[in-house]
């Protein structure tokens, strides 16, 4: 949904800086809409990928920090 109103927008915008009528060509506000809604659900998967990420190395990082100083004792 948010995306097809971004796209939606973005045309509306684009018509109104043109000074035309918003709704001059309506298969532009459909192809908009469809290309919003591409857009805003690739963002929810990049996003979610790049918490998995950054997860992992957080997790790499622990535990490199655990052998450098708490392994060292040991010797």
């Amino acid at each position: 949904m948010v995306g097809a109103l971004l796209g939606l927008g973005t045309q509306m915008y684009s018509n109104a800086l043109r000074k035309l009528p918003y709704m001059r060509h309506p298969w532009e506000h459909l192809l908009g809409m469809g290309l919003g809604v591409v857009a805003a659900n690739q963002m929810v998967k990049w996003e979610a990928k790049s918490n998995e990420d950054l997860d992992k190395l957080l997790e790499k990082s622990r535990q490199a920090n655990e052998r450098r100083y708490f392994d060292e004792d040991e010797d």
